[in-house]
């Protein structure tokens, strides 16, 4: 509850992080930066729905991002309905293009449900790419029409109200993250995932469980991408491409599979890598650097794959994972001192695991 209040407060305050943000912390690059890192990290958390929870590979999520982020472009743009209405109508959507492609894509497992979503992304991206009618805007992409939206949410001025509006997102997307895991269907769907044959046996429906949390996953990083397009004022293709999905996946591995704050944390900590990297690499700094450290130092995606690999390799447990297991360490460590001399066997295969 304090770190939360003092993310309500930060746009109030004049604090400073060289190197992690822009500038003070009321500034508009500070409240954008810190408010895409809010939105990442609660689509990292839906995607956590999915893999951590359900065990569900997918690498479509981005269809329903991106239909959030066009989907409310394209209705703002042709229909004059105010904002509320018109956010509404793409959840409804959503909700029968989520229903759709999860009843198909739920009849197989494993890689081959993964492959049958990345073909419903793929499509979703093709048609976004080719401009049917000049709707979506084609490479370019769309620009917000803000004529029916509240005064509060257009413009730079109004970077500190958009920066609390990813805030509450955030937080409500956590809530409910938290409760549908702790739900009779979260727990039945992470039986699913250790063993769906035994759920079978116990009369249980493996597929409507795993299609519910399809849905509901789908439709939170619908309500996402809608934020996203009030926060970026504009629809661009990299939202419904599959790349969105690799990143949601790389900060769920990074913050740690299986745990909610892990997905916060990786969704955070990958995005601020990813934009101050980028400074990093154009600055006069890199470029005056020999070409054997310039080149790889200037490409972020690598610094990005190269840190990936690392965590993949030595820190199989994520940032969350490795965290935990020091703390059990030290608290081991601690008991260790305070009853030299009296081990017992429980601490002994303690130890040993």
């Amino acid at each position: 509850m304090a770190g939360l209040l003092l993310l309500v407060l930060l746009p109030l305050l004049n604090l400073s992080l060289p190197g992690v943000l822009p500038g003070p912390s009321y500034t508009p690059g500070s409240l954008q930066l810190l408010a895409m890192c809010m939105l990442m990290a609660a689509a990292a958390l839906t995607y956590h729905l999915l893999l951590g929870v359900a065990g569900l590979l997918s690498f479509g999520h981005a269809l329903y991002f991106g239909a959030g982020v066009y989907g409310l472009a394209i209705i703002l743009q042709n229909l004059d309905i105010p904002l509320l209405p018109a956010m509404g109508l793409t959840l409804l959507i959503v909700i029968v293009l989520a229903h759709v492609v999860g009843s198909i894509s739920l009849r197989v497992s494993g890689i081959p449900f993964a492959m049958v979503t990345l073909a419903f992304a793929q499509a979703g991206s093709v048609i976004v790419g080719r401009n049917p009618e000049g709707k979506t805007g084609g490479d370019e992409g769309l620009t917000l029409r803000t004529d029916n939206l509240p005064d509060f949410l257009v413009g730079v001025v109004n970077t500190r109200n958009l920066y609390w509006l990813a805030l509450a997102v955030l937080v409500a997307v956590f809530v409910i993250v938290t409760w549908v895991q702790s739900s009779r269907a979260g727990h039945a769907a992470a039986a699913v995932r250790e063993n769906e044959l035994r759920v079978r046996v116990l009369g249980l429906q493996p597929y409507l469980v795993k299609l519910l949390i399809f849905v509901v996953s789908a439709v939170l990083v619908c309500i996402i991408g809608m934020a996203f397009l009030l926060l970026q004022s504009g629809a661009v293709p990299r939202a419904m491409s599959a790349d969105l999905t690799i990143t949601l996946l790389v900060m769920v591995v990074l913050g740690g599979v299986g745990s909610r704050w892990g997905a916060v944390i990786g969704g955070v900590f990958y995005t601020i890598l990813d934009q101050r990297l980028t400074t990093l690499a154009n600055s006069e700094a890199v470029k005056s650097l020999p070409d054997i450290l310039r080149v790889p130092l200037s490409e972020p995606l690598f610094i990005l794959g190269t840190l990936f690999i690392l965590v993949v390799l030595f820190l199989p447990g994520g940032i969350t994972g490795t965290a935990e297991r020091l703390a059990q360490r030290r608290r081991r460590g601690i008991r260790g001192a305070g009853s030299a001399g009296t081990e017992t066997p429980r601490d002994i295969l303690e130890d040993a695991a």
